[in-house]
């Protein structure tokens, strides 16, 4: 078994604005943006598990193989905060949930706690659903990639969310 987690390609956002949940779309490219990827990959996947984001789904058509959307794999929900520019959060709220986003939510979102439990329950399905076949792919955000790796990794919260992921890049999964 091979399997790869992936970051959905660019999108078409300006610098700057939260998007978890939001629904926006990929960049112009995507297209090759995605061939490029799948060229990395050792062969075709025969299964692609994607978030339901539009621009993941849309993302995993490009890769082949049969494509499985599951909700656990969006990326954090941030709530009212969705749309906006992260520097037009001020105030205590904001504050607190960028000292300890495990356990503080956006207002409207969610927490990390609740992220990681999704992420964790998600991940043990697809391993164990992924084992003894050929090549998979898991197609999902950032956010998401984090808390794969920090799990399969043992490594605290902090250090994982000092990890870059951009959009495009891919980790062979454990």
């Amino acid at each position: 078994m091979s399997l790869w987690l992936i970051r959905h390609p660019k999108v078409e956002i300006k610098p700057g604005i939260c998007y978890g949940r939001l629904e926006v779309p990929l960049a112009e490219n995507y297209r090759a943006e995605v061939a490029a990827i799948r060229a990395q990959l050792p062969n075709a996947p025969e299964t692609v598990w994607s978030s339901p984001a539009v621009h993941c789904q849309r993302a995993a058509l490009g890769f082949g193989g049969k494509v499985k959307l599951d909700a656990r794999l969006l990326e954090l929900d941030f709530g009212q905060w969705e749309g906006r520019r992260w520097d037009s959060f001020h105030g205590e709220e904001s504050e607190a949930w960028a000292r300890d986003p495990w356990s503080r939510r956006p207002p409207g979102g969610e927490t990390g706690e609740e992220m990681e439990a999704r992420v964790a329950e998600i991940r043990r399905e697809i391993l164990a659903a992924a084992r003894g076949h050929g090549l998979a792919v898991v197609l999902t955000h950032g956010g998401v990639i984090r808390i794969w790796r920090r799990l399969a990794e043992g490594c605290d919260r902090a250090e994982s969310l000092e990890w870059n992921v951009p959009c495009g890049s891919m980790w062979e999964a454990k």
